[in-house]
């Protein structure tokens, strides 16, 4: 019968978690991804036989190293992103992911001129539903992934938020900190910002929801060509955080079509 395997060397305090400490110089990265994204990073580290961690410190490490390719990464990294757009951008995209003077497909609506033009607030797009000035149900937007999209589903949809889901710690904190004793009965799309939410780029002091149907900051004469909107979103100051610049404007139809232009789509400046 073969001797049992050991244990290992015994902590020294048995009561104490087992806690690993980072090198001297190391910084934590914390980056938010939907379920399927989470999988699909599972998937890989399995098959590496690594742990997530390990995965990206391995790209961090081969990228530093100059053993991976940062060009071949590059277009792999553009590719990914195409797939992650959620609202149409107005214009095409070069192999360099920057947009081109070439008007997109389903946009023709924004040239001609329809639709109002708001502030593009970067953080988590959910829902909350109001009752009697109360909010009682979270809800965070999926969005269909590869294989959805293949069997021909393209609109995202709204799920639950987990009030124990590590994922949704900070999108019911800016819902808990927002006013919504105002808002009328309903389902309100929002988006949810603050410190902990998409780098906060903003600099907001505390976590909130701004409301699509209610507060979206709306922005006047907002010229409607490429060198236009280029040169407007060069130095557009956000309306709801004064004193950073705008990320960027959605054009937001009446039939609730949508299309977006950010200003670091276009390519920098020579």
């Amino acid at each position: 019968m073969p001797e049992a395997k050991g244990r290992g060397r015994p902590r020294k305090d048995p009561q104490a978690p087992a806690r690993w400490i980072p090198p001297e110089g190391w910084s934590r990265l914390v980056a938010w991804v939907s379920a399927e994204e989470k999988k699909a990073l599972k998937r890989v580290a399995v098959e590496a036989e690594v742990s997530v961690a390990d995965l990206v410190r391995a790209l961090a490490g081969g990228l530093a190293a100059g053993v991976i390719d940062a060009e071949e990464l590059i277009r792999q990294v553009r590719r990914g992103m195409r797939v992650m757009e959620k609202i149409p951008t107005l214009f095409e995209r070069d192999d360099r992911f920057r947009v081109v003077d070439r008007p997109r497909a389903g946009c023709a609506w924004v040239f001609e001129g329809e639709g109002t033009p708001t502030e593009k607030l970067d953080g988590t797009n959910i829902r909350i539903t109001v009752r009697s000035g109360l909010p009682v149900r979270v809800e965070k937007r999926r969005n269909p992934g590869r294989a959805q999209k293949q069997l021909g589903i393209t609109d995202g949809w709204y799920v639950d938020t987990d009030e124990y889901a590590a994922d949704d710690k900070w999108i019911l904190a800016a819902a808990r900190n927002t006013d919504v004793s105002g808002w009328p009965d309903g389902e309100h799309p929002c988006e949810a910002l603050g410190p902990r939410i998409q780098g906060n780029p903003l600099a907001l002091d505390d976590h909130l929801c701004v409301p699509f149907d209610l507060d979206v900051p709306v922005y006047q004469d907002v010229p409607r060509s490429y060198t236009g909107l280029r040169d407007f979103l060069a130095g557009l100051e956000s309306r709801y955080a004064p004193g950073h610049l705008a990320e960027g404007i959605v054009f937001h139809h009446p039939d609730g079509r949508r299309a977006k232009i950010k200003r670091k789509d276009f390519p920098r400046a020579a």
